[in-house]
């Protein structure tokens, strides 16, 4: 056999070998490309985290159900504050006379969201005026006035409207949880001895009710 048979024939027998080789080259390339050829996958996804604020508002309500003020009728949930001058506690009789008692009666409601870990009512100084003309020369009205404040069967306070402002603040107990109402009477009395110096006058003791979380 010639030297060109035999160089020949050596190239048939190692072409197999050289093609193998290539292939495994070329898987291992793969691999190292696609990281894997197969495995396990678990997934979850959370489309929805949030989180909200909840609102503490205060309800005042007349027995009657009639008239309704909201601590928010102030015009902004920020400040939620609120004057309510159409429930008045001392009744506003024009014609109360001695030994005469004017009770009235509210509900003071949580309705918001959250819970009130406080509950407080703040009186300020009871203050007299002329309710009309001619009006009676006693300046003691506050005084004389005698203002017992209850909160179901719990006494807030009892003495004079004068006094009321005395110690400021009084707790009120159990704070009304979101949705619950607490039932208030408000008695005031002109004494029997009370005589015609105290025709035509008031008396006026602005109140302050406070809800904290």
């Amino acid at each position: 056999m010639t030297s060109h048979s035999l160089a020949k024939a050596k190239r048939r027998r190692f072409t197999p070998i050289a093609l193998t080789t290539g292939v495994v080259a070329a898987a291992l390339l793969s691999v190292s490309m696609t990281g894997t050829l197969s495995g396990f996958v678990a997934s979850i996804n959370n489309p929805t985290n949030t989180t909200a604020t909840g609102a503490l508002i205060m309800q005042e309500q007349n027995a009657a159900g009639t008239v309704t003020c909201l601590s928010t009728d102030g015009g902004s949930i920020s400040t939620n504050t609120a004057t309510c001058a159409t429930i008045n506690k001392l009744g506003g009789s024009t014609t109360m006379i001695p030994g005469q008692t004017i009770t009235t009666n509210i509900t003071i409601k949580n309705t918001g969201t959250v819970n009130a870990g406080s509950f407080t009512l703040t009186p300020s100084a009871c203050t007299q005026s002329a309710a009309a003309s001619p009006s009676g020369t006693a300046t003691d009205l506050c005084t004389q006035l005698q203002l017992v404040v209850t909160q179901g069967a719990t006494t807030v306070y009892s003495g004079t409207a004068a006094g009321f402002v005395t110690g400021g603040a009084r707790t009120i107990a159990g704070p009304p949880a979101a949705g619950v109402s607490l039932p208030f009477t408000f008695a005031v009395t002109l004494p029997a001895a009370a005589g015609n110096t105290y025709q035509n006058l008031q008396a006026s003791v602005p109140l302050l009710w406070t809800f904290t979380s």
